[in-house]
């Protein structure tokens, strides 16, 4: 069996915060022969709408652009999270959502920010930019820049109990 880890992203659409979060962590791990993105989903997505303009923005703004012009949105389904070995959710409701409909899989599923503290809080949900503009774009994917290499240490073993 592989050590490598197989690492899904999920929000609603598949169109925003998935990708962006999928993009800003190829780029995390770009040359870590220990990782394999799956990609992204979502809970309520249909499959092949493009990732929205905004999130492409922020993802060439960051040179995290590699998925841009190939992306395409896709619902989330079983044989996803079977290959996936961490499912990383964008909300609370999210996650239940996984939780509900898979089961069997529900101990690969964590929020995106269950293990970085903002404020002095862990496991935050990331708002939904979608409408806000810009901004709302950038400020998502602030959060995401602190919070994913949180996960890597995480699926590192390298927490030991510390969130920052």
């Amino acid at each position: 069996m592989s050590d490598k880890k197989k690492v899904l992203f999920v929000c609603t659409g598949n169109t925003c915060r998935s990708p962006m979060a999928e993009g800003l962590f190829r780029k995390l791990v770009e040359g870590n022969p220990a990782y394999e993105l799956l990609g992204s989903a979502g809970v309520a997505a249909y499959a092949g709408d493009r990732m929205s303009s905004e999130t492409a923005s922020v993802l060439r703004g960051n040179s995290a652009d590699a998925i841009v012009d190939g992306f395409r949105s896709r619902p989330v389904d079983r044989e996803m999270l079977e290959r996936a070995t961490h499912v990383f959710a964008m909300t609370e409701s999210h996650l239940d959502m996984l939780v509900h409909s898979f089961p069997d899989y529900a101990e690969k599923c964590n929020l995106v920010c269950d293990f970085v503290s903002f404020n002095g809080k862990v496991g935050l949900d990331l708002p939904d930019p979608i409408g806000q503009g810009p901004r709302a774009y950038q400020a998502v994917a602030q959060v995401l820049k602190k919070a994913l290499p949180s996960l890597v240490m995480f699926m590192d073993g390298d927490l030991d109990g510390e969130v920052s």
